[in-house]
C-alpha cells in the first residue's frame, strides 16, 4: 500500500552538528552568490539541485514549477546519479496519488514510502524507475505555492528528509523571489524598449508585415529563443505566417499557410487558448511538422495572442538545440503577447483605415463612371477591377441572375479565371454552389470544397482546380440582382472575405441601379427613335422587304451587332429570310428558305421565347453553313408574335469571339413587341393594296369585256343594220324620192350612233392599247387632243398591263382636264423608265389652280396608281400651269 507522511520540521540532530550546519550555510551562500551575480533562473535551479543532493546524499533531487492552473508540474532542474524519466522540461499531470499533487494541494511537505499500488502517471514512472520512496516540500514565492523540491530514492528515505529539504527551500524561495523580481524589472525594461520601437514603426506608417516581423524578432530575442514566428489562425483550420525571425538559418516565409495538426503546439493553443510546449518534433506527423524539422527546429513553446477578446493567433518561439526551452518560457512569452496584441491592433486598425479610404476611392471612381454616362457593361467591368484591387484578390467576377434564378450570366471578370467563365457565358444553377446559396439566402456565402458536389458550376470548379469560392449578393431595388465573387485554387480565402465583399456591394448596387436607370432612359429614347423611323416607312407605304431591312438595320445598330435579319416561319418546317442588314454591306439571303436545323430560329421556336446560339462552328445544317460563310460566330434571336401567332424571328449576329452583350435577349424582346406591330401594319397595308389591285384588275377586266361585247355585239349589229339600210336606200325607185331621203336621214343617224358607240368603247378600253401598247395608244390620244401635244415616249416594248392601263388613263384624264379647264396652249407628255419604275410626266402652260378634290377625276387615278404600288402627285399653282407626275413600279405585275 502507498502511504503518505507529513513533515514535522527541522532535525534537532542536525542542529546539534555544527559541521553540517556550516556545510548547509556554505551551500546556501553559493546559491545566493549566483543570484546576486545575475545568473539565470535555470543556473540557480541546477545549482540548488546539486547542492541539496550533495548535502543530503540522496540519489535523485528535482525542482519543479506548477503551472498557473495547477494541472501539471514542469521539471526545472534535476541532479541524479542514474537514468530516470524526470528530465528538465518534462511536464507531469497531477492526476493521481503523488508527492507533487499532495504538496500543491496542501501547501505543506509530504512523502511516499511505497509506490507499489498507487495510481497516476508519476506513480507509474516511479515504479518503472525502481524508486521506492519520495519526499517533497513546497517552494513558496509571494505567498503562493510556486513549485516543489523533492528527493527520491530506491530505499526508504530518512525520517527527517522533509525537514532538511524545507531548510533548503526557504532560502531558495527568497533567492527565487529576488531572481524573479530582477528578471521582472529586466523584462519590463526590455518590453518598454520594444514598445518604443513598435510605436516608432507605427508612426512611420510601415506596412503591417514589417511591424509584425519587427515585433516577433523582439519577442524572440527577449525570450532568448533561436527563432520566433507570429501566425494568424484562419477559419479553415489553418494558420498563416504573419512574421518570422531566426537567430541564424532559414525561417517560415511570411504568407505561408499551413494546416493545424494535432501534436503540434499551435493546435493545442487553438483548442485550449493556453500556452503549449512541444519538446520534440520527432515522430510528429503532417506537413507542418515536416517543414519544422526541415528548418532544424527541435522544440518550441506557443502562446495565444488575444486581440479585442478574440483568439487572433499564436506566437511561437523555438529552439534548435537538444536542450528544451527554459521552463519559464511560457510565462515570459505570455507576458510579451500583450505587446504583440498591441502591434496587431494598431496595424490592423491602420490597415482598416487605409482599406476604407481605398474602398471609398474605388467607389468614387465607379460613381464618376456612372455620372459620365458609361454603359452598364463598362460599369460592371470597372466594379470587378476595383473589387479585385481593393480587396487584394487574384480574381473577381460580377454575375447576374437570369431566367427567374435558373441561370447565372457572367457579366465582367477581372484576373485569372477559366476561359469558359468569360463575360456572356451562362451557367445553370443546377446543383449546390456558392452562387446558388447567395441567390437562395440573399446573404454572403463561401464554399471551401467542390470535390463531391453535383452541378455545372461544381464540375467547372473541379476541372480548373478551384477549391474555394466566396461571394456576396448585389441587391438592386430589393431583389437579389446578382453576385460579386472570387475564387482560389490553392491559397485559402481570407477570413470574413465574403463580408468585405458585402460591404462593397452595398454601394456598388446603387451605382448599378443608377447606371441601369440612365441606360434604360437612353435605350428607350433610341428604341423610340428607331421605331419612329420604321413606323414612318410603313406609313409611307414602303414594301415589306424595305421594312424588314430597315428593322434589321435599326436593331443591329442599337445592340450593337454585326448584322440582323427578319425570318418567317413556314408551314413546312422551314424558315424564310425576308430581310436583313450587315455592317459590311449587303444581305444576300433574302427570299431563301432554310431548314430549321442548327438555327437560332429553331431554338426560339422550341423555347417560345428569346434564345442564344453561342457558336456556329459545329452547328449542323445549311443555315449554319451560310452563317459561317458570312463569318458569323454567334447569334441571339427573339420571337416576333403577330396577332397571337408566332410569326417569325428577329435575330442578331456577331463575328466576334466574344458573345453578344448580356442584355441582347431582353433588348430584342422589348423591340420585337413594336416590330410586330409594324409588321402587322405592313401586312395589313399589303393586304389592302392587294385588295385594291384586285378591284382595279376586276374593273379593267369588266371594261375589256364590255368593250369586247360592244365591239362584237351591238357595234357589229349596228354596222350590219347600216349596211342593210344603205342597200335599201340604193334599191328604192327614183319616183320614191321622199322615201329615199328619209332612208338617207335614218342611215346618217345610225352612223352617228355607231360613231358614238365606238367612242364609248374606246373610253372603256381602247383597242389600240391592247393591241399596240402604251406608245401607240398615247399617240392616238395626242392626235385626238384639241390642244397641241408634244409627246416624248422613250420606252420600248410592252409593259405590264396594269401599268399601261393606269398610265394611259392618267394621260387621258390630264389631256381632258387641260382642254376643259386649263386654257392651255400646249401640253408636254414624257414617258420613261428609271430603276424599275415607269415615270410619266404631263405638264401644261394653263392657268393652274387644279384641285383633285374638285371632282376632276385625278383622285380616282391616284387611287388606281396606289393600288398597283405606285404614286401620283399633282402640282397646280395658280397662273403657272399644272404638272402631273405618275410613278408606277414595273415589278410584280403580269401581262
Amino acid at each position: 500500500m502507498g502511504t503518505f507522511a507529513q513533515g514535522t520540521g527541522p532535525s534537532l540532530r542536525d542542529r546539534a552538528q555544527p559541521g553540517r550546519v556550516a556545510e548547509q550555510e556554505a551551500a546556501l551562500r553559493r546559491v545566493a552568490n549566483l543570484v546576486a551575480g545575475g545568473a539565470s533562473s535555470a543556473e540557480v535551479f541546477n545549482a540548488v539541485a546539486t547542492e541539496v543532493a550533495t548535502f543530503m546524499q540522496v540519489p535523485l533531487v528535482g525542482i519543479g514549477r506548477y503551472d498557473r492552473e495547477g494541472a501539471s508540474l514542469t521539471v526545472i532542474a534535476t541532479w541524479t546519479d542514474r537514468a530516470h524519466h524526470f528530465q528538465p522540461g518534462t511536464r507531469w499531470p497531477l492526476d493521481g496519488s503523488s508527492v507533487i499533487a499532495e504538496v500543491h494541494q496542501t501547501g505543506r511537505s509530504a512523502r511516499i514510502d511505497d509506490y507499489s499500488e498507487l495510481p497516476g502517471t508519476l506513480a507509474g514512472k516511479a515504479r518503472s524507475a525502481g524508486l521506492t520512496s519520495s519526499a517533497g516540500v513546497p517552494i513558496i514565492v509571494d505567498d503562493r505555492v510556486w513549485g516543489l523540491m523533492a528527493a527520491s530514492s530506491d530505499a526508504v528515505l530518512p525520517d527527517d528528509v522533509e525537514a532538511r529539504l524545507a531548510e533548503f527551500a526557504e532560502p531558495l524561495a527568497t533567492a527565487l523571489a529576488n531572481s524573479l523580481a530582477r528578471q521582472e524589472l529586466t523584462h519590463l525594461a526590455e518590453e518598454q524598449a520594444a514598445l518604443r520601437r513598435l510605436a516608432t514603426l507605427v508612426a512611420r506608417g510601415v506596412p503591417a508585415t514589417q511591424v509584425f516581423e519587427a515585433v516577433i524578432e523582439d519577442v524572440g530575442r527577449l525570450v532568448g529563443a533561436d527563432g520566433a514566428t507570429l501566425a494568424r489562425f484562419e477559419a479553415d483550420l489553418t494558420f498563416t505566417i504573419m512574421g518570422a525571425w531566426s537567430k541564424s538559418g532559414p525561417v517560415l516565409v511570411t504568407g505561408t499557410r499551413l494546416p493545424l495538426e494535432k501534436g503540434v503546439g499551435t493546435w493545442r493553443v487553438r483548442e485550449t487558448r493556453r500556452p503549449a510546449r512541444t519538446d520534440s518534433y520527432e515522430g510528429v506527423a503532417g506537413p507542418a511538422a515536416a517543414r519544422i524539422r526541415e528548418l532544424g527546429w527541435r522544440s518550441s513553446v506557443a502562446a495565444p495572442v488575444i486581440v479585442d477578446g478574440d483568439l487572433w493567433g499564436v506566437a511561437v518561439v523555438i529552439s534548435t538545440s537538444a536542450t528544451p526551452l527554459p521552463v519559464d518560457t511560457e510565462d515570459r512569452l505570455a507576458e510579451f503577447t500583450e505587446l504583440l496584441a498591441t502591434a496587431i491592433a494598431n496595424a490592423e486598425s491602420r490597415e482598416e483605415l487605409a482599406a476604407l479610404a481605398e474602398q471609398e476611392s474605388a467607389l468614387r471612381r465607379v460613381a464618376t463612371l456612372v455620372a459620365g454616362g458609361a454603359s452598364a457593361n463598362e460599369v460592371f467591368a470597372a466594379v470587378a477591377e476595383e473589387v479585385a484591387e481593393v480587396l487584394h484578390l487574384t480574381n473577381a467576377a460580377v454575375c447576374r441572375y437570369d431566367n427567374e434564378g435558373a441561370v447565372m450570366t457572367v457579366i465582367a471578370v477581372c484576373g485569372t479565371r477559366p476561359e469558359t467563365f468569360e463575360p456572356g457565358s451562362r451557367w445553370p444553377l443546377d446543383g449546390p454552389s456558392m452562387s446558388a446559396e447567395v441567390l437562395r439566402t440573399g446573404r454572403p456565402a463561401r464554399f471551401e470544397e467542390y470535390t463531391h458536389l453535383p452541378g455545372s458550376l461544381a464540375t467547372e470548379a473541379r476541372e480548373y482546380g478551384f477549391r474555394r469560392v466566396a461571394g456576396a449578393p448585389i441587391i438592386v431595388d430589393g431583389r437579389v440582382w446578382g453576385v460579386i465573387s472570387t475564387s482560389s485554387a490553392d491559397e485559402p480565402l481570407a477570413d470574413h472575405l465574403e463580408d468585405r465583399l458585402a460591404e462593397f456591394t452595398e454601394l456598388v448596387a446603387t451605382a448599378i441601379a443608377n447606371s441601369q436607370a440612365r441606360e434604360e432612359v437612353t435605350r428607350l429614347a433610341e428604341e423610340q427613335a428607331a421605331l419612329g423611323r420604321v413606323a414612318t416607312l410603313v406609313a409611307e407605304g414602303a414594301s415589306p422587304a424595305e421594312v424588314f431591312e430597315a428593322v434589321s438595320a435599326e436593331v443591329a445598330q442599337l445592340a450593337p451587332a454585326d448584322g440582323a435579319a427578319v425570318t418567317r416561319f413556314e408551314s413546312d418546317g422551314t424558315v424564310t429570310a425576308l430581310g436583313g442588314w450587315t455592317n459590311s454591306g449587303g444581305y444576300p439571303y433574302v427570299g431563301r428558305r432554310y431548314p430549321l436545323e442548327g438555327t437560332v430560329s429553331a431554338l426560339v421556336l422550341e423555347a417560345r421565347g428569346p434564345a442564344r446560339l453561342d457558336n456556329y462552328a459545329d452547328a449542323p445544317g445549311l443555315a449554319p453553313e451560310a452563317a459561317r460563310e458570312m463569318g458569323w460566330r454567334s447569334s441571339v434571336g427573339a420571337p416576333i408574335t403577330v396577332e397571337g401567332r408566332l410569326w417569325g424571328v428577329l435575330a442578331l449576329v456577331s463575328k466576334s469571339e466574344r458573345p453578344l452583350p448580356l442584355d441582347t435577349e431582353r433588348r430584342l424582346a422589348e423591340f420585337t413587341e413594336l416590330v410586330a406591330t409594324a409588321i402587322a401594319n405592313a401586312d395589313s397595308r399589303a393586304e389592302l393594296k392587294a385588295s385594291r389591285a384586285r378591284i382595279v384588275a376586276t374593273a379593267d377586266a369588266t371594261r375589256r369585256r364590255i368593250e369586247r361585247d360592244l365591239h362584237d355585239g351591238a357595234q357589229q349589229r349596228l354596222v350590219s343594220l347600216a349596211l342593210e339600210l344603205r342597200a335599201a336606200q340604193a334599191g328604192a325607185p327614183p319616183e320614191l324620192g321622199e322615201h329615199r331621203a328619209e332612208l338617207a336621214h335614218i342611215a346618217e343617224g345610225l352612223a352617228n350612233v355607231l360613231d358614238g358607240l365606238r367612242e364609248i368603247a374606246l373610253g372603256l378600253h381602247p383597242a389600240i392599247l391592247a393591241e399596240g401598247g402604251l406608245g401607240p395608244a398615247l399617240k392616238t390620244l395626242a392626235n385626238r387632243s384639241p390642244i397641241p401635244v408634244e409627246l416624248d415616249v422613250r420606252t420600248k416594248g410592252r409593259l405590264p398591263e396594269p401599268v399601261e392601263v393606269t398610265a394611259y388613263y392618267s394621260v387621258s384624264e390630264a389631256l381632258t382636264n387641260a382642254a376643259k379647264h386649263a386654257e392651255a396652249s400646249i401640253v408636254h407628255v414624257s414617258v420613261d423608265t428609271r430603276g424599275g419604275t415607269l415615270i410619266v410626266a404631263v405638264q401644261d402652260d394653263g392657268v393652274g389652280g387644279g384641285d383633285p378634290r374638285g371632282g376632276s377625276g385625278i383622285l380616282g387615278l391616284k387611287d388606281r396608281a396606289e393600288a398597283i404600288g405606285g404614286k401620283l402627285s399633282l402640282e397646280s399653282p395658280r397662273g403657272t400651269g399644272t404638272s402631273l407626275l405618275i410613278e408606277l413600279p414595273l415589278g410584280g405585275h403580269k401581262r
